[in-house]
């Protein structure tokens, strides 16, 4: 259903047409979305997860829900920077941040073994049995 079809283009400005338009596709977006996420129960979905993760899901949950209720409510015309939507939404945030903190932290503690490997390989001289040269014989031959 087009928008054209719901609206008669004399209701609202005309300059604000392209701007509804985007709403639109965004609305539609996000019911489609929605669908995705309620087509798998809750609980099936979190045993697929990590505790990372479900973390992480529940937390863009509660902030997907008060953030469209502050759309909701700018839309009825209440202020949400003065209701208590905007405390939630920042509670929130900081769980948020303490999350990508922890998944940071378990990032940096993984030890790439082959890169290790590599890096103690090139940084130990190793004999060259055709050479046979040893770093002192190498020195001492360099030095005369």
């Amino acid at each position: 259903m087009e928008m054209s079809e719901d609206i008669n283009a004399e209701e609202y400005p005309t300059e604000i047409h392209d701007y509804l338009a985007t709403f639109e596709k965004s609305l539609t977006s996000v019911d489609e979305m929605l669908k995705t996420m309620m087509s798998v129960s809750r609980s099936e979905l979190l045993q697929k997860l990590e505790p990372l993760e479900q973390a992480k899901l529940d937390l863009v949950s509660a902030y997907t829900l008060n953030s469209m209720f502050w759309v909701y409510l700018a839309t009825q015309g209440i202020n949400p920077k003065e209701h208590p939507v905007k405390q939630e939404l920042e509670r929130i945030r900081t769980y948020m941040n303490k999350v990508k903190e922890i998944a940071d932290k378990k990032k940096a503690s993984k030890l790439d073994k082959g890169a290790a490997s590599r890096f103690v390989r090139n940084a130990l001289w190793e004999a060259n049995p055709e050479n046979d040269q040893t770093p002192a014989k190498a020195k001492k031959r360099k030095m005369n």
